[in-house]
């Protein structure tokens, strides 16, 4: 997307949006994925280096230089990352090469008895190298933009161009190709064969066929690529959103029959705690009824007692009574008779 952008304002272009479901897009893609394969492969899909900036500020610390110096290193580091120094030599080594850089363009002294690199665990002529590639990077000329579009083509259609098989060059077939009745040329110049030695009119005729054939290639290939383009995106832009569609409907529908099965696991769930209460207060009622039974046999088996201790009672008083007049009156009976 953004290098669509780009490429629009550096090719003074319209800036349209890229569709994600436009053949461009897709091409585009495609593309992108396959160079990066490409690269992957190369690197062997080793894809950490290791920087040297963490190395630097512990170096200079270490050496005592001055602040200014430390500055000019951080920059030969970044600039070193345009070249191959990182896939070359250590992040120690490109650190020292750096600080080694830095000191001989402020004139600072470095220690060399013994030489500070080997504290360092590099070599002399890691340095150099390194060195040496820097200076070469900074002889090199400004660099300048490349146009990635020629002649109003797209990024995809100019790789879609290379990529293609190479055809016979315009020159086969050339006085086949060369119209017979254009107004442009004579009929004796188009019919009669070509002297040899007239270098420059043989050289005209071709160089006039050959912008003819590039002119009619051209815009057969405009056309026929427009064409293609044009059916292309009415084919695939329905389709693809009837997919979305299809894609988006299926997902609600999975999320509406989730919800139904949550719902369904919850009234279980509930019915399930429901039955529970029930079951429950069954038990409750059980227990409550026995115990009330308890208690009512218990209160007839005391009252009946009550009643059997007072009935006791009355009558051994009453035998009591009995005994004593039978008594009173046995003594009242002898003392008559004395």
């Amino acid at each position: 997307m953004v290098f669509h952008r780009m490429e629009c304002r550096r090719e003074n272009l319209p800036i349209e949006h890229l569709d994600h479901f436009s053949k461009k897009y897709t091409d585009l893609k495609n593309d992108l994925n396959r160079t990066e394969r490409h690269l992957l492969k190369e690197m062997g899909f080793i894809c950490h280096v290791e920087h040297p900036h963490k190395f630097i500020s512990n170096y200079l610390a270490t050496l005592e230089t001055p602040p200014e110096l430390r500055q000019e290193a951080w920059n030969l580091a970044n600039d070193s990352l345009r070249t191959t120094l990182c896939v070359r030599f250590k992040s120690e080594v490109v650190a020292c090469g750096v600080v080694y850089a830095a000191a001989r363009r402020f004139q600072v002294p470095l220690p060399e008895n013994p030489p500070w690199w080997k504290a360092f665990d590099a070599d002399k002529s890691g340095i150099d190298e390194v060195c040496r590639v820097l200076a070469h990077l900074y002889r090199l000329p400004k660099a300048q933009y490349i146009a990635v579009c020629k002649e109003g083509d797209s990024f995809t259609s100019s790789n879609k161009n290379m990529d293609s098989p190479a055809q016979p060059g315009p020159k086969e077939g050339l006085l086949n190709s060369l119209p017979v009745g254009d107004n442009t040329t004579t009929p004796t110049a188009a019919s009669a064969p070509v002297n040899p030695e007239s270098g420059g009119s043989k050289n005209s005729l071709v160089k006039a066929a050959l912008g003819k054939v590039k002119e009619s290639k051209k815009s057969d290939d405009d056309t026929k690529s427009l064409s293609i383009e044009g059916e292309a995106r009415e084919d695939v832009v329905p389709k693809l959103k009837a997919e979305h569609r299809t894609e988006v409907s299926e997902e609600k529908n999975k999320v509406k029959e989730r919800d139904r099965e949550r719902e369904r696991e919850r009234l279980k769930v509930r019915q399930r705690d429901r039955g529970r209460d029930s079951d429950r207060e069954r038990e409750r009622e059980k227990v409550g009824g026995l115990d009330r039974s308890r208690r009512s046999k218990d209160i007839d088996a005391g009252g009946h007692s009550d009643k059997s201790r007072h009935h006791h009672a009355a009558r051994d008083r009453g035998d009591y009574y009995d005994s004593y007049s039978n008594r009173e009156k046995d003594r009242h009976r002898h003392r008559s008779y004395t």
